[in-house]
């Protein structure tokens, strides 16, 4: 018994480095095309607000490198994140039944959606207002705004990437209510505590002042609300199934 266990993890951690590998050749290619877009995708962002109204430099004769790196990578997680969903879902797909397995694979191209979504959001809506709000400041300090390129995407990314990562979760709770370690009794439970927590991002990711944290916590109290709502959707039709199987079911 112990040598079929043994035998068991052993395949299981087998087939999770076969995944990480090609997780890891997709992200490589993936990035060496990354390359080729980089310089378009910089010159866009230097000729688009807020960066069009300042002039960027290097510190460093390795912020030119930095940058390219930098941006092929976001370019290269955004491409290769179905994938990687995908082979995630390979990985965990047995311990699923054949409708959870269905539905689950179902969640990947809106997971990609709201990864999409939220880093629109991020770029379009709430990286303007920080970048205004540092401005202003500086203005208002009589400093001169000399920024460092790879400073700018550090500060950039340090906001996109969290918000973008925060819109996904209506997909991953439908998908934790899927295989029942959610519920809507629960998240109605702790939504006092969830909400002091998206407060707390949203305090992390904008300017310290009470109007940028209440347009930045209000998308994510949405995003709150929308899943409770498809939790519910999700949970009520598991219990549609299950009376229907069970009606199903000869009685003896």
């Amino acid at each position: 018994m112990q040598l079929k266990e043994m035998m068991s993890l052993v395949d299981h951690l087998s087939e999770l480095r076969t995944r990480i590998i090609r997780i890891l050749v997709v992200l490589v290619l993936t990035m060496i095309g990354g390359f080729f877009a980089a310089q378009k995708i910089l010159l866009y962002f230097k000729e688009t607000p807020p960066a069009s109204t300042m002039s960027w430099h290097v510190f460093s004769p390795m912020d030119g490198i930095r940058i390219y790196m930098m941006i092929a990578f976001v370019i290269s997680l955004t491409i290769t994140l179905p994938f990687i969903l995908f082979q995630l879902w390979g990985f965990v797909k047995e311990g699923l039944t054949k409708e959870e397995q269905s539905a689950t694979l179902r969640y990947i191209p809106y997971t990609f959606l709201c990864f999409i979504i939220g880093l629109s959001f991020a770029y379009f809506v709430v990286f303007p207002m920080c970048m205004t709000f540092t401005v202003r400041i500086t203005e208002n300090l009589g400093l001169t705004q000399t920024y460092g390129v790879a400073q700018y995407f550090g500060f950039m990314l340090n906001i996109v990437l969290p918000l973008s990562i925060a819109f996904e979760l209506p997909i991953v709770v439908m998908f934790l209510t899927r295989i029942k370690l959610l519920n809507p009794k629960l998240l109605h439970k702790f939504r006092r505590y969830a909400y002091l927590v998206l407060v707390i991002t949203a305090s992390l990711i904008s300017p310290p002042d009470l109007i940028s944290h209440l347009m930045v916590a209000m998308p994510l109290f949405a995003l709150y609300e929308i899943s409770v709502v498809l939790s519910r959707f999700v949970f009520n039709a598991q219990i549609r199934e299950n009376s229907k199987v069970s009606a199903e079911l000869p009685s003896y």
